[in-house]
């Protein structure tokens, strides 16, 4: 979901750096790049909420959470007004709970809550942190704060802001709820809102996957496809259609070939880390009989991001 996201409100990701000539800027631009290893050599030694916010997002590309909580609490510490840095660290926090004991999780689950909802309190016109305070509504248990009626609420107030994330936030509620119908007619409904359609095509070839509709998967991927290579800010839809292809196995000479026009676009971002691109390649690659085309496309990863830990050990 964060991929379409952060495409759609790139303005959102980007008002953290100034322009793409001061170190903060280069930084920002090093990450969306999926440039990790630049992005925290540029970041060193600056001890400004911005930078804690920015190596916050690096490690998370980089799927180190500690490191990435750690950060990101910074940021909020030194600027607690800001809600873009209360998003984020939910989003670490978030991640962190997914891997931990229940115990552990449980406590976390309500601090991502809380933070949340202090982004969203923080700037009601924050789009980006209204939709995923309803993703976790929609997806925690009660217990921890979450709810379907409170993810409805949330859609409520989209509606107003993003009438893409509205649809797709009522999609992953009906879908919750069963009705798989007003699932798959919200996903139309925000593909005709979206002025970039190849994400609304990879959302529904995401829904056609979970359901196991195999023909309008395929048929959905391709469409998808068509409309990204007709789309130059859209690149980050090969690398969303590849992630289709890959998790149910299917068409792996597609997604690969999907994945090598991601890496070589202009429109690559952190929510589609180009090192992660350049690694599921490189299995891709091996599943295809290439190994010295996987060897470089895994040489080509950790030049990005040798603390890469899924790229050094080739498993991902």
């Amino acid at each position: 979901m964060r991929a379409l996201a952060g495409v759609l409100l790139t303005g959102a990701l980007l008002a953290q750096a100034q322009s793409a000539h001061d170190p903060l800027g280069q930084a920002n631009a090093a990450l969306q790049a999926g440039q990790a290893d630049h992005a925290l050599l540029l970041l060193n030694g600056n001890a400004t909420a911005q930078a804690d916010n920015l190596r916050c997002r690096v490690y998370y590309t980089l799927q180190q959470w500690d490191s990435a909580v750690s950060e990101c609490e910074r940021a909020v510490k030194l600027d607690g007004q800001n809600s873009v840095y209360h998003m984020w660290l939910a989003r670490a926090l978030g991640e962190k709970a997914s891997r931990a004991s229940f115990l552990s999780a449980y406590g976390m689950g309500k601090r991502v809550r809380m933070e949340f909802e202090e982004a969203a309190r923080r700037d009601p016109h924050n789009a980006e942190a209204l939709a995923d305070l309803g993703e976790f509504y929609y997806s925690a248990p009660s217990v921890v704060g979450g709810g379907l009626d409170k993810a409805e609420g949330v859609a409520a107030q989209l509606d107003k802001l993003d009438a893409v994330r509205a649809h797709q936030l009522r999609s992953h509620i009906a879908e919750q709820r069963k009705d798989y119908g007003t699932a798959e007619r919200e996903l139309k409904q925000a593909m005709v809102a979206n002025p970039h359609p190849a994400f609304g095509w990879m959302e529904l070839a995401g829904f056609y996957r979970r359901h196991e509709r195999w023909a309008e998967m395929e048929s959905a991927v391709r469409s998808g496809e068509n409309a990204a290579e007709r789309d130059k800010h859209a690149g980050v839809a090969f690398y969303d259609g590849a992630a289709v292809l890959i998790r149910c196995k299917q068409d792996p000479a597609l997604a690969a070939k999907m994945l090598e026009e991601y890496v070589a676009s202009a429109s690559k971002t952190e929510d589609a880390p180009a090192f992660e691109a350049h690694l599921r390649l490189a299995r891709l690659k091996d599943q295809l009989g290439d190994s010295v085309a996987a060897s470089r496309e895994r040489a080509a990863a950790l030049t990005l991001a040798h603390g890469y830990r899924p790229a050094q050990d080739g498993k991902h």
